[in-house]
């Protein structure tokens, strides 16, 4: 997986709904815009109104929101559209973004897989988005909500600090009998 692409996906689940939001993460991201048309600039963590178009055909009224890096999700520049969501809209956005030079569908997990490249999240964390997105139940997503804090890390960290003073005796002990 190269980080120097772009990705983009379908943020929210498939199928009708009242908004859909498209992510996209890397280099191009904030390029995207001006490729489907948008003229205006979109300041950082600001939603702002644009309308989507591609090849002469308008996508849709959207918001866009801009999160430059490192300041965002996957520790890279974020575009977020927000658009209607009807199948049509959100198919002929996915399409256009298709065709779009350097952008390409993200692998399932991609986002938290570059966020945890990027430091932003340790490996329990990246784990806890999974838990917290299938969570079914009020305790699952307490735990998974723990978990995304950090709490799993600090129980490891703190036994591994319990760990470290015997182990280091224990060596001396080996190697100065």
């Amino acid at each position: 997986m190269s980080t120097a692409q772009t990705i983009y996906a379908l943020a929210t689940p498939p199928g009708k709904s009242g908004v859909a939001v498209v992510r996209i993460s890397g280099p191009r991201a904030r390029d995207t815009l001006h490729d489907l048309g948008v003229s205006a600039t979109v300041p950082p963590r600001v939603a702002t109104l644009v309308r989507l178009t591609h090849g002469g055909q308008d996508i849709d009224q959207a918001l866009a929101l801009s999160f430059p890096a490192p300041h965002s999700f996957t520790g890279e520049d974020v575009l977020e559209l927000h658009t209607h969501g009807s199948r049509a809209v959100i198919g002929t956005l996915l399409d256009a973004l298709a065709t779009l030079p350097g952008l390409r569908l993200a692998e399932p997990g991609e986002f938290a897989r570059r966020a945890f490249l990027n430091d932003k999240f340790d490996l329990a964390q990246a784990e806890a988005i999974a838990d917290l997105i299938d969570a079914e139940t009020a305790s699952q997503h307490a735990q998974a909500l723990r978990q995304l804090g950090g709490g799993l890390t600090e129980r490891v960290e703190a036994l591994r600090e319990k760990i470290l003073e015997p182990l280091a005796l224990l060596e001396a002990y080996i190697d100065f009998p």
